[in-house]
């Protein structure tokens, strides 16, 4: 596996904290941008352009935001490596190019259930789906085959813009040390979810 040269990006984010130089970056190197709902609308805003996954899929996104990044498109480009013959001819066949770098972090569900006010639908609507699936999907395509990168931190935007801006690209090392990082978040997100439903099925019982 060698280093993680970026030419396509999916960035999905809740916090939106150190995007515009997580961005900026990507603009100088003439990364393509593929975004869902409020993170393309931010994007914009900075003055940058990027693709919208709905575009990019060509499936609008649900009501109430339930589905928008659950397609083949999306999870293809992370899991599968045009490295490999079969899996390559998929994806010309299937029109699935690969990401090389993934930007997610999640809806704040903790801070949904800690407000004393909050009804359980409010709380239940910030169980994030497709955020844990792209960062589960970038994790093991890294492991597998090398790409790609995947980034769950805002404060790790400024380790990848450093890399990027010195090397062209994101080491091998750096890259695995950001997937343990991301499946530790994961595993940490739904632990907080177990512990809310813990707490109120036995409230109710």
């Amino acid at each position: 596996m060698a280093d993680v040269k970026v030419s396509r990006a999916l960035i999905s984010v809740y916090n939106k904290d150190g995007i515009d130089k997580l961005v900026a970056c990507l603009n100088r190197l003439n990364v393509e941008i593929i975004s869902s709902g409020g993170t393309a609308k931010a994007i914009r805003k900075l003055g940058y352009s990027c693709t919208d996954v709905s575009d990019y899929t060509g499936y609008p996104e649900s009501p109430d935001d339930l589905v928008k990044t659950l397609h083949p498109k999306i999870h293809g480009g992370l899991l599968m490596s045009p490295t490999k013959p079969a899996h390559k001819k998929y994806m010309e066949e299937q029109s699935i190019p690969p990401f090389d770098l993934a930007a997610v972090n999640l809806y704040p569900f903790s801070d949904a259930a800690a407000k004393p006010d909050a009804t359980e639908e409010e709380v239940y609507k910030m169980i994030d789906i497709g955020g844990p699936a792209m960062v589960r999907a970038s994790g093991k395509g890294d492991l597998l085959h090398g790409r790609p990168c995947v980034v769950v931190d805002p404060a790790d935007y400024k380790i990848v813009i450093a890399e990027l801006d010195k090397n062209g690209c994101i080491p091998l090392d750096v890259a695995k040390e950001l997937t343990i990082k991301a499946f530790e978040h994961t595993a940490a997100y739904d632990a907080e979810i177990v512990r809310y439903l813990r707490a109120k099925i036995r409230k109710v019982a």
